[in-house]
């Protein structure tokens, strides 16, 4: 049989994964479930896209990781726009719906979490939620266990010769990155010689900037639907996202900028 659009994209199967739990259903529960469905369709290009990167840099091909940064970036931005989307619905709406979600809650979305994970946000506490021995668990677990692009980043760095202290090239990437005097002083010295790195760079602090945005957008949307009330799945909601802002993926990229001059 000829292949066609429908069968290619699995169409039947895709379209039959809409399934409100209210009953009867309420309007606005599919706009909930759409939304949410895609962005783990995004987040899962965004990891696909994140290992791309990492195999670039760890192949010197400069460019090639310059469009991948540049196609995350516009991916991330898709994300926030969608939070417009899902603030057409009141708080009236989502609460029409809200009890029956139970447990369900972003927080259990690991795939987000490998995303910070593969970036260099790693925090083995968010691993909580996902009981050992499950798929979602054991993704966690390699992406924990794995270099970060940022990482992956400063080996390049390192082999352009802008010289990576050793400890900093061979840390414990079961860390979070942390932000480095050494690493900085490498920064300003690219900025000042290496314009085409230096561009780079930027492109780095672009999806860095654009990943910040989606998170204080999730911040507003969640406030603004409701408020400061406990959230869905039993977190402290509001209080706790707001923990989350303004924290870099790529520290040093932002605090080497105080040092130009």
């Amino acid at each position: 049989m000829t292949l066609n659009y429908t069968a290619y994209l699995k169409l039947d199967d895709l379209l039959s994964l809409q399934r409100p739990v209210s009953s009867p259903p309420e309007h606005d529960e599919t706009l909930f479930i759409i939304i949410h469905q895609t962005y783990e369709l995004w987040f899962k290009q965004l990891l696909h896209e994140a290992d791309h990167l990492t195999e670039l840099l760890r192949a010197d091909s400069l460019g090639s990781a310059g469009h991948t940064l540049k196609r995350m970036r516009t991916i991330v931005k898709l994300l926030v726009s969608q939070m417009d989307v899902l603030e057409t619905m009141t708080p009236q709406e989502f609460l029409s719906f809200r009890d029956r979600l139970e447990s369900a809650s972003g927080f259990q979305s690991s795939q987000f979490r490998e995303l910070e994970f593969a970036l260099g946000m790693k925090q083995p506490r968010v691993m909580a939620p996902f009981a050992e021995g499950t798929p979602q668990r054991a993704l966690l677990e390699r992406r924990l266990k794995s270099q970060t692009v940022w990482d992956a980043f400063l080996a390049f760095v390192d082999r352009k010769g802008h010289k990576v202290p050793g400890e900093i090239l061979d840390r414990d990437v079961e860390e979070p990155v942390a932000a480095s005097e050494a690493v900085q002083d490498r920064l300003q010295e690219i900025y000042a010689e290496d314009p085409g790195l230096a561009d780079f760079c930027e492109l780095m602090a672009d999806l860095d900037e654009g990943l910040q945005e989606w998170r204080y957008r999730h911040v507003k949307m969640v406030e603004r639907t409701i408020g400061n009330k406990t959230g869905t799945g039993g977190s402290s909601g509001v209080d706790y996202l707001k923990s989350t802002l303004f924290k870099p993926f790529f520290p040093d990229l932002w605090d080497f900028r105080s040092k130009i001059g």
